[in-house]
């Protein structure tokens, strides 16, 4: 008979939990509760990426009347029968957030304790019959929220999706929620902070579509900062509204012109919004629609935005709901002390002060936990010469040219007394050889992460367009020494110019779409903020950034899964990625660093620079060798609630320490170990916890190793044993054991160590173990299970015991 004290978490909630709820009237065929599953976290096995398990939440809804769309309004954690209630509350009030949810209940199957997240108070243990009922919790909802759900302004949170094209991840319904609540409750601004990837405009389009069924939208203005993105957006739109959408900019028929001025949703760029330029966009919205005439204006890309003379768009509009979409982190501390760093924050707290703290934020590390975006592989490469710089009395030892002229030049014609830095190069200067190097050396990595292949869908962020076309260059000439050197035919355009000068909008769809051409692109701004292309494999920096908002945006070109693309690579020549995990604050005393914040900080018409037409720029020729070499890698994972590039001594610590609590010597892991649900449930305690035993493998490369010796050497200092030596050693040791028994049954064991061997634990508890063919040959599962049912588990014991 089993043991009550032995159910495990989900035995736990099957038979106690769910028939408790079933009777106060939680039911799922009803609607009133919601089981919400996610892909499983992303992770690397033996070279290969792929999902791990996924968590199942079970979310409590409201429904006040059956034709209603369920309201998320609670989550519960299961615990098992033999911990206390509240055990794991601590975590478990992370999905309040997470879920946008007022309550979480943590119960082990007696007992319950509940968490308000809006009082931040936390019952007593109470029996479960003492459960809130649905009409009970939908009273608490309404008084800790301040709303009545028959409300005219609550009713959008009773209001269906549309599920035509597809059903919004929880993260998106919470976000969602999260601004409806804030509309219920009176406001008209409200903030939302997602990764770049996680599907702000599909949010966007299921936040109008549900106001509008709910009788609440009127006109919507919809605002971006690209005509890409205009398309973009408007195409999303369309497909929902259909002609009831319209792009404004577009030159079009006097019907169309008609159209626009009688659609609902219009989309824009920022330069319409100019009221001091007069061109057709801004004469359109400004002068056709009068004050006050939008009842909802969306904003995407918020954190680009600076509030110059195109807010009077927003102060026209001041009665409509305004809600900002950004992809930056929401509080950001500054180390920098750069004018860009500066503008970065100014924009910021222009953002925060204005539309008020993020009513809902999902980060890159979660939607990496999830699985639902690609996980970041980091490499950083140190080059010498640029550490170095160039001193005077370097430039005076080289051949200088200026670049446009082709005229020779000496160091004393030129203002550079001090020498030259780093953040010059590209800029002022242009290093042939070290664009040559630099190129060389990436080109050599695609071809050790390709396996031979280098044909990888990859952006390199250049300094300029002109270093756009020398990366570019470089890289042709070592491919077609490549393709020489191997027999290989050269595709085309295997590195290509894409940028706002050369009209590279125009290379986009190939970027994205073709298999046999347009593989690296090289870049400014063009491919930094919200052009879609999935396939990218490769994010390159080749520029000196000072900017986390357009770092951030930059690594999103990334983030986005595409077919069986689980990751993708950072490769940093520029200490880029030290802005990773820069947090934007608003300063103390509520003011903006004094700078013109109408100009974007890295575009060439900032402050910062000088306009190229008046700058000399000088060509370097005789620099000599250059050094590129390895600096810090690792995978970007979350820490104090930051995004950080983890050290593995550092991660293995981390997980160490949440090893230990939950499994306390070597012999109780081991015995966990064994036990397929044990051994599911402990690793997921360890993601869930925000570390993951197979990025630790990733980080020590020990893809020769079972995951077994990776967590004993971590939290038991076991010295960890390759998968071939621990099948060895299981031999070894267990010849007497194994001559006891009948051959087909000795063979079939000694059979399923080689798979142990290939592939480690999670192949022994693959149920395609016993179609293997070299365990059919031996005698297949026939032959354990007629000698001794419990052989199977003696022997994975057994393998663990050396």
């Amino acid at each position: 008979m089993t043991s009550f004290n032995s159910l495990n978490e989900e035995e736990t909630r099957v038979a106690f939990i769910d028939p408790v709820l079933q009777a106060r009237g939680w039911n799922i065929l009803k609607g009133t509760m919601r089981l919400e599953r996610t892909p499983g976290y992303i992770y690397k096995y033996q070279g290969e990426w792929d999902h791990g398990p996924g968590r199942t939440d079970y979310l409590l809804c409201l429904r006040p009347s059956p034709d209603d769309a369920p309201l998320p309004v609670a989550v519960i954690e299961a615990k098992k029968v033999d911990l206390p209630p509240d055990h794991g509350l601590e975590q478990a009030k992370g999905y309040a957030k997470r879920f946008n949810v007022p309550f979480v209940y943590s119960s082990n199957g007696r007992l319950f304790v509940a968490y308000n997240d809006v009082t931040k108070q936390t019952s007593t243990p109470q029996p479960m019959n003492a459960f809130p009922s649905h009409d009970e919790m939908l009273a608490q909802y309404e008084a800790v929220q301040g709303i009545s759900l028959s409300d005219r302004a609550a009713q959008p949170l009773l209001t269906h999706y549309d599920l035509s094209d597809h059903t919004p991840r929880y993260y998106q319904d919470a976000a969602i929620r999260a601004v409806l609540e804030k509309l219920a409750k009176g406001g008209n601004r409200a903030l939302l902070s997602l990764a770049t990837g996680a599907g702000k405009t599909f949010l966007a389009v299921q936040l109008i579509k549900r106001l509008a069924e709910a009788g609440q939208v009127r006109k919507v203005l919809f605002v971006c900062d690209r005509k890409t993105l205009r398309e973009q957006a408007h195409g999303a739109f369309q497909n929902y509204f259909g002609d009831d959408a319209q792009e404004v900019g577009v030159v079009s028929s006097d019907d169309r012109d008609k159209a626009k001025k009688n659609a609902r949703l219009l989309f824009a760029t920022y330069q319409t919004l100019d009221a001091g330029k007069r061109d057709e966009e801004a004469n359109f919205l400004l002068n056709n629609y009068p004050p006050n005439y939008f009842s909802h204006i969306i904003i995407d890309e918020c954190h680009r935005s600076a509030w110059g003379k195109w807010s009077e768009v927003l102060e026209r509009n001041s009665e409509a709901v305004q809600i900002g979409l950004t992809a930056t982190p929401r509080t950001l501390k500054v180390k920098e002390d750069s004018v860009e760093a500066k503008a970065d924050l100014a924009v910021t707290a222009d953002n925060v002060a204005y539309f008020g703290e993020p009513v809902y934020e999902y980060t890159l590390t979660q939607a990496n936990e999830d699985g639902y975006l690609a996980v970041a592989e980091v490499a950083q490469f140190i080059i010498d010469r640029d550490e170095q710089g160039l001193t005077p009395d370097e430039l005076a030892q080289l051949k200088l040219i200026d670049a446009k002229t082709g005229e020779s030049l000496t160091a004393d014609e030129l203002e550079f007394k001090a020498g030259i830095t780093k953040k010059a190069f590209e800029h002022q200067l242009q290093l042939p050889g070290r664009t040559a190097e630099m190129a060389r050396h990436l080109f050599e990595r695609l071809l050790i992460v390709g396996k031979g292949n280098p044909h990888h869908k990859t952006i390199i962020f250049c300094v300029e367009d002109h270093h756009c076309d020398s990366v570019a260059i470089a890289l042709n000439n070592v491919y077609q020494e490549w393709c020489t050197a191997n027999g290989q035919w050269p595709v085309d355009y295997y590195a290509f110019k894409c940028t706002a000068e050369s009209d590279g909008k125009q290379y986009l769809a190939d970027l994205r779409g073709s298999s046999n051409s347009h593989f690296i692109a090289t870049t400014v701004r063009l491919l930094d903020a919200g052009v879609d292309v999935p396939a990218v494999q490769n994010i390159v920096f080749f520029v000196y950034l000072n900017s986390p908002i357009a770092f951030y945006q930059m690594v999103g070109r990334g983030t986005r899964l595409y077919e069986s693309k689980l990751f993708f690579r950072v490769f940093d020549y520029t200490n880029a990625t030290r802005l990773f995990g820069e947090k934007f604050e608003t300063p103390d005393n509520g003011r903006t660093p004094d700078i013109d914040l109408t100009l974007d900080p890295d575009r060439e018409d900032h402050p910062i620079h000088e306009p190229k037409e008046r700058r000399r720029i000088v060509r370097v020729e005789g620099l000599g060798a250059v050094t590129i070499d390895d600096g810090l890698g690792g995978i970007v994972g979350e820490r104090d609630g930051r995004d950080h590039i983890i050290p593995t001594a550092e991660y293995e610590a981390a997980v160490a320490e949440r090893l230990l609590a939950e499994a306390p010597t070597l012999d109780a892991f081991r015995v966990v170990w064994v036990a397929p649900p044990q051994r599911s449930s402990l690793l997921q305690k360890l993601i869930d916890g925000g570390y993951s035993p197979h990025v630790l493998q990733e980080l020590k490369k020990m893809y020769d190793y079972d995951l077994y010796d990776v967590l004993a050497q971590a939290g038991y200092a076991q010295r960890p044993m390759t998968r071939q030596d621990r099948a060895h050693a299981f031999v070894t040791a267990n010849g007497a054991w194994l001559a006891g028994m009948p051959g087909p049954t000795a063979a079939t064991l000694q059979a399923i160590v080689e798979v142990f061997t290939a592939n480690g634990t999670r192949a022994l508890e693959n149920d395609e173990l016993w179609e293997m063919p070299q365990v059919l040959a031996a005698g297949g599962e026939n032959a354990l299970f007629t000698y001794d049912p419990g052989v199977f588990n003696d022997a994975k014991a057994r393998i663990f015991a050396a």
